[in-house]
């Protein structure tokens, strides 16, 4: 999956944002603002933190900043409240302590505080970002005092290398190579090999075979005049008859027979421009502060 650092665009004034998603379905990403996501009905998944946390209706969990994760629906007719916020309207609690869990044990009135926060981002009066800051450390107060809390570590540098190394392979995966990879972490192939796994939930080939794929789709649904050789050597594909393997198991169709509206279905670009966060896929906002 990969792996993007996003960088979130809150309303003037604000360091928080709020809305609502349908089939909530995202790709690995990552980003240093905290983000608070609340199950309003449905259930889904969320990878965080080398795990999988499944949530159902009424249970809520904590993003904390810098961690790598990624959520998936279980049910098509989800729906998600998602509080996003930076890191430094709570840097008090935050520079202390940490949550033991990102998924947390208790019920909070989470849709009460969205409400509040909704309509105090939408009608933007005077000094309105301070006061949606105060309403995201009320509900912080209350969640912290509620769940159990643990001494927040010091910055791990293996994890900051790790992320490094995620914008290396989306900028050079054509090229890159596990062993490249291996040496860039500074650690044996075997030990890289399981730490991958752990940190993204997939191999690092299947990782790489998607960025590739996606390189594909977009090359054969643009209007470039390559060809199907030019597309391999272009993707990082070692040979034509990798590249149509890999191709049809990801995709379930030939590169010749690629229909031009396919979007491949984890959907490892950032083309859907429909959403407000750029990772997401396959699923709607249907409600925000804008």
């Amino acid at each position: 999956m990969l792996a993007k650092r996003e960088i979130w665009k809150y309303p003037e004034e604000a360091h928080v944002w709020v809305g609502k998603y349908r089939n909530s379905h995202n790709l690995l990403h990552w980003h240093y603002d905290c983000e608070f996501i609340y199950v309003e009905r449905g259930s889904i998944d969320v990878f965080c933190e080398k795990k999988t946390h499944t949530l159902r209706e009424g249970e809520s969990m904590l993003t904390d900043s810098g961690q790598i994760h990624f959520q998936r629906a279980r049910e098509p007719d989800t729906v998600l409240i998602v509080i996003i916020f930076d890191y430094n309207v709570i840097r008090p609690f935050l520079d202390k302590y940490q949550l033991a869990e990102p998924k947390l044990a208790h019920h909070y009135p989470i849709p009460d505080y969205y409400a509040r926060l909704k309509s105090i981002l939408s009608a933007r009066r005077p000094f309105y970002g301070e006061e949606a800051n105060c309403v995201v450390r009320e509900m912080m107060i209350e969640v912290f005092r509620g769940e159990q809390l643990a001494r927040r570590a010091e910055n791990n540098r293996t994890e900051e290398t790790f992320k490094r190394l995620l914008e290396e392979l989306q900028a050079r995966f054509a090229e890159y190579t596990f062993q490249d990879a291996a040496h860039f972490m500074g650690m044996s192939e075997a030990y890289f090999s399981r730490y991958f796994k752990a940190m993204t939930g997939t191999t690092f080939s299947q990782y790489l075979n998607y960025l590739r794929t996606d390189c594909a789709v977009r090359l054969l649904q643009s209007d470039h005049g390559m060809t199907m050789t030019e597309i391999c050597d272009r993707c990082g594909f070692a040979t034509i008859r990798n590249f149509n393997r890999i191709f049809k198991e990801l995709t379930g169709f030939s590169p010749s027979r690629l229909p031009d509206d396919y979007i491949l279905e984890d959907k490892f670009s950032l083309r859907s421009e429909k959403a407000f966060n750029p990772t997401l896929y396959d699923c709607e906002l249907i409600e925000s502060c804008e």
